[in-house]
């Protein structure tokens, strides 16, 4: 038989099925946008549920370095992308100073495995708080699979340090790297012209365009403050390796380290093998991680760990509410115009001027502990946020608490304070003004055969022109924009620290300075952390019992949503609109960005005239 021919559907049934697969597939894609949706309420409805992680007795309190990130503890959308047991380092002091007056925790165990993410001014911050910790006779123990310097310059803070039999000590001294640009600049055919005022010969920042070496006062300054950081490291890393400072571990055969001894160690390597330090006693000893449990709960009746994100939590939400306020505001990265969007990160000027002036007008706040955390940045931003402090501190006491970073736009922000209080190894000063114009003609017609060709109707039309040097014209009023802004930044800092013109200008010229340095100079007034800093607001506002409240405050978390999309309110959401987002949230997952690569972003977008710091590289 012959086989009977199909006949082709037709037109009409074709659309009907095409038009069937479609809904199948619309309908499937919405029950899919739905779950993805529910499944986010439910995840963000846990986070701030006010769950309590039970602390039961004999727990330890276990600081794992890596889970400390940045200063605020993150909130909203940065919690939902797995980082719920991080913690910001404020919290996470506070945490440990609360553990020694919790009689359920016994002892506080540190382990470094991501400390690189921390800055000196961090860790002398975390220092100060385990030291705290330790003053209630209770026992702070250490792990690593290898010490990195500054997760050590930490960790030998500990009544026990311990090490992995086949671990490192990275002990060698400090030293920094700055990388140029000039010769590959050449080579691409751009030239980068720099404008800073004369005697600004400290700021730096704009030579690695310039230079392809360090100048002389570059490397007088840097010098100078690796130095002072080595030097306040090491004379804490001996005075905590002293055989009579800790009754926990046996020390018959230690006298105690000092700082010659530290640095011969760093200049010879001879504590870098996991051996070699157990012998020149810069660890207590070697082990592996199981071992430093049983010893936890054998030694010191510790039957559970407690991450210390979880426990800061659990601080946080035990604090006592009091009518007065002090109100601290976080100013954490580079400083740039305008407000944050979604996942922005960095010191907005709009959004520190707003949070100084809700402060201020805020009657239950008394005081106001501004955290500064920044290199500096666009100088039209610091102007403003330098005003708002002005304004801030006519109406309530104003206290500065310099973190890793406080440097040009950072510090300019800051000098108007009534107190500065600063870590030893804090980074500060840079007082100073530079600004960039590239010219990127001859590359554009070398390299690629692109040329321009301009018609204007006066001489200096066309003289800020990056495809062409700088008039003279141009070049001169440069000078002077930055020339007036270096006077202008000086006086601000010569008013606030009630110091004469000239003498600011003697220490200033765009230098940086340590905060053990600063102290002696009048930049800073008092070397602590922010405890310290929330201490003298306290005092000055003449309240004993107040609670803290964090600014700016945090948006909520469909707001950043939809500032991430570009959207300025989600006033008009629909369901459907909402589990769209979800979809993109749980699929796009932006990266908060770290510290090195928001540097090179902000490097790249840049612009107007910079208060900002050196672009350096430390070695730790």
């Amino acid at each position: 038989m012959e086989q009977q021919q199909k006949k082709p559907l037709s037109f009409g049934a074709t659309m009907l099925a095409s038009a069937l697969g479609i809904v199948i597939v619309s309908a499937v894609f919405g029950l899919l946008m739905l779950i993805s949706l529910i499944s986010m309420i439910v995840s963000l409805s846990k986070m701030d549920k006010n769950d309590t992680t039970v602390v039961k007795v004999g727990s330890v309190l276990q600081v794992d370095l890596s889970t400390i990130s940045g200063d605020r503890t993150g909130t909203g959308l940065q919690m939902s992308f797995g980082n719920i047991n991080t913690v910001g380092l404020i919290d996470a002091c506070a945490a440990i100073r609360a553990a020694g007056t919790d009689e359920n925790i016994n002892a506080v165990y540190v382990t470094d495995q991501g400390v690189d993410a921390l800055s000196w001014g961090s860790l002398t911050e975390l220092r100060q708080a385990l030291a705290d910790f330790q003053a209630s006779g209770k026992p702070v123990v250490s792990y690593a699979t290898g010490y990195s310097q500054p997760g050590y310059y930490l960790c030998s803070t500990a009544d026990i340090v311990t090490l992995h039999p086949s671990g490192m000590v990275d002990f060698r001294g400090m030293g920094a790297e700055v990388m140029y640009y000039k010769d590959l600049l050449d080579k691409l055919g751009v030239e980068m012209q720099l404008i800073r005022p004369e005697s600004c010969a400290y700021k730096s920042a704009g030579e690695v365009y310039t230079l392809n070496h360090m100048s002389p006062a570059n490397r007088e300054q840097i010098r100078a403050y690796i130095s002072s950081i080595w030097h306040t490291a090491t004379a804490q890393i001996a005075a905590s390796r002293n055989k009579d400072h800790f009754s926990h571990r046996d020390v018959t055969d230690f006298d105690g380290l000092t700082v010659a001894d530290l640095n011969r160690i760093a200049d010879n390597l001879s504590g870098y093998l996991a051996s070699d330090a157990r012998a020149e006693h810069l660890v207590d000893s070697l082990c592996f991680e199981s071992d430093v449990r049983h010893m936890l709960r054998d030694d010191f009746g510790g039957k559970q760990l407690i991450p210390v994100a979880k426990y800061a939590a659990n601080v946080k939400k035990a604090l006592p509410v009091h009518k007065d306020h002090i109100a601290v505001i976080y100013a954490e990265g580079n400083v740039v115009d305008g407000s944050a969007r979604g996942f922005d990160q960095g010191v907005y000027g709009d959004d520190i001027v707003k949070a100084l002036r809700e402060a201020a007008n805020d009657e239950s706040v008394k005081a106001i502990v501004l955290r500064v955390n920044s290199p500096g940045g666009q100088a039209t931003a610091s102007e403003a946020m330098t005003y708002a402090v002005r304004q801030a501190r006519a109406k309530k006491p104003v206290v500065v608490s310099m973190g890793d970073l406080a440097a040009s736009a950072g510090y300019e922000m800051s000098c108007l304070a009534d107190v500065i209080v600063a870590q030893p190894t804090t980074i500060t000063g840079s007082i100073g003004v530079f600004g960039t114009v590239p010219n990127i003609g001859k590359m554009l017609s070398k390299k690629l055969g692109l040329n321009t060709d301009t018609v204007s109707t006066n001489r200096n039309a066309s003289g800020l022109n990056i495809m062409r040097p700088l008039s003279p014209t141009a070049m001169a009023m440069m000078e002077r924009n930055v020339e007036d802004f270096y006077k202008v930044f000086v006086g601000r800092v010569a008013e606030g620290r009630h110091m004469q013109y000239d003498d600011v200008h003697r220490i200033a010229r765009g230098r940086v300075w340590t905060g053990a340095d600063a102290i002696g100079i009048g930049l800073v007034d008092t070397l602590g952390g922010i405890d310290l800093a929330f201490s003298i607001a306290a005092e000055k506002a003449g309240v004993e019992k107040y609670s803290v409240v964090e600014f700016p405050k945090e948006k909520d978390t469909w707001t950043q949503l939809m500032e991430l999309m570009g959207e300025e309110s989600d006033s008009d959401l629909t369901l459907a609109d909402k589990a769209r987002l979800a979809v993109w949230y749980r699929t796009a997952k932006p990266t908060i960005l770290s510290r090195t690569e928001s540097d090179l972003r902000y490097v790249a977008t840049a612009e107007g005239l910079q208060a900002r710091i050196p672009f350096i590289t430390v070695t730790m």
